[in-house]
């Protein structure tokens, strides 16, 4: 088999001379020379070269990355099969193996996007694209089609809500549809199946190969808190752009947009719906994670005799986070901003929760209780104060509702209501569940028992003692 050089056409140049060099002398022959040769012959001989032909072409073509490389040798196949065709030879077949030729190439394309999409990626910093002058404005929305009428009355300097890889990825496919054309051209093939080529080639590339890209970005364990946020933004304002890579496409075409004769719609809204979905979901669990590493700085003193009179650091500095997290919630929609509200409130509330209950603790004075009081009314208070628009009133203190029905119960000691009502739906206490109570009494009992021994003679705390067993006693009986 002919050895080809993938790195030039010159391999492809020469291999096309001495082949149409041979059938040339042949028909020269057949016209000239009487006898010699006969069309049976021509034929058969032509059929046999014909196959090696397109063997050798879809083999080697196959080896090639660059796609300037493709279109040179593209160029050579149709000089190659119009030059036989002139001289009657049938070459259906090579122009077919174009249009194979013609996948790689766009496959060609579509790994050259790979690697910009990276690039755009990492050059990007997440922050909303800001400009100082009218001149920095027009460059990003001749790039983008972005219009919007405050911002565009807005002093400057101004902020779009999108970061620079939106700009930057749309035009990068916009690209790609101009190089994908360029294939195209002298392939003798209507406007429609061209047009099609173009979508389907477009699809593929949003969905698979920007897609695989934008998963990749959200799944890196480098990428924060505060860059899946602006991702998500992202996703929202690239999916809107969808119909303006329609209309590009439609332009080229001169079709108006909303003609539907093609036959693939570009299918770039899905695409963008899942990753966005990928990124709050990461959202979600890397609030949940940073609540997380904020809890593990919590160190109470649980024999603690009198609370310190204000919240811990620890819960000051997680709830300046959430603030500032939740700031940056603005320019996301409604309900992703509400469910990231709901989840971080919900895992706290659960996480302090597990703090009270956890094996690890084994005692826990009035005067604990009443410091860990302090740092639920901090959460209490974020709840209440509408870190998001678009809640009802009192849905975010709902998630804190067990924890304050429970220490309310522990700090009044009201425990004849607790068990006069336990069991209807008017109770003060409905939330705290007896095998709770009883598993934390336990816990506040242990501390009384680590008092001064000579308090534990008063007569103030027998009574209080005498007490606690009796409750205690009514717990197990409750939970039994």
């Amino acid at each position: 088999m002919y050895r080809f050089q993938h790195e030039t056409s010159d391999g492809y140049r020469k291999y096309f001379a001495e082949i149409v060099g041979f059938f040339v002398v042949e028909d020269h022959v057949f016209n000239t020379a009487s006898g010699l040769v006969n069309q049976a012959y021509l034929d058969q001989v032509w059929e046999n070269a014909l196959s090696k032909i397109t063997v050798a072409l879809r083999t080697h073509s196959a080896y090639c990355t660059e796609a300037n490389l493709m279109l040179e040798v593209k160029k050579l196949i149709l000089l190659f099969s119009e030059t036989l065709r002139s001289y009657g030879y049938h070459v259906d077949p090579v122009h077919n193996l174009l249009l194979e030729i013609q996948e790689h190439y766009n496959e060609i394309l579509m790994k050259h996007c790979v690697q910009t999409f990276r690039s755009i990626f990492d050059d990007d910093s997440y922050h909303p694209i800001e400009v100082a002058t009218e001149e920095e404005y027009r460059k990003v929305v001749a790039i983008f089609p972005f219009r919007d009428e405050a911002l565009e009355h807005a002093p400057f300097p101004k902020k779009f809500p999108f970061s620079r890889f939106v700009p930057g990825i749309f035009d990068e496919v916009k690209d790609f549809i101009r190089e994908c054309l360029k294939f195209s051209e002298d392939l003798n093939v209507s406007q429609t199946e061209v047009e099609d080529m173009v979508r389907k080639a477009t699809n593929l590339l949003l969905t698979r190969t920007l897609g695989g890209c934008l998963s990749s970005l959200i799944k890196k364990p480098n990428v924060g808190l505060l860059q899946l946020i602006q991702i998500t933004i992202n996703t929202n304002y690239l999916e809107d752009a969808s119909v303006y890579l329609e209309q590009f496409i439609s332009s080229i075409f001169n079709r108006c947009c909303g003609d539907s004769h093609h036959v693939a719609k570009l299918q770039g809204r899905t695409m963008f719906k899942d990753a966005r979905k990928d990124a709050e979901d990461q959202i979600y669990e890397q609030l949940k994670a940073k609540i997380g590493e904020f809890l593990e700085l919590a160190h109470y003193d649980w024999l603690l005799v009198e609370p310190e009179g204000q919240a811990s650091n620890y819960m000051m500095d997680l709830i300046a986070f959430l603030n500032n997290v939740f700031q940056a919630f603005t320019n996301l929609p409604d309900k992703v901003a509400q469910t990231a509200c709901m989840t971080a409130c919900q895992h706290l509330a659960t996480a302090l929760l597990n703090i009270l209950t956890s094996e690890d603790v084994k005692y826990i004075s009035m005067g604990a209780l009443q410091q860990f009081n302090l740092d639920v009314i901090q959460c209490e208070q974020f709840a209440s104060s509408e870190p998001v628009k678009g809640f009802k009133e009192g849905v975010l203190q709902m998630f804190f509702v067990e924890l304050r029905q429970l220490l309310d119960l522990f700090m009044a000691e009201d425990w004849s209501t607790y068990f006069h009502d336990h069991g209807k739906e008017t109770s003060r206490y409905l939330r705290v569940n007896p095998s709770l109570a009883l598993l934390l009494l336990e816990k506040v009992r242990e501390a009384d028992k680590k008092k001064n021994i000579f308090s534990s003679l008063k007569q103030k705390e027998r009574d209080k003692k005498k007490l606690q067993e009796t409750v205690l006693k009514q717990l197990r009986q409750l939970v039994a």
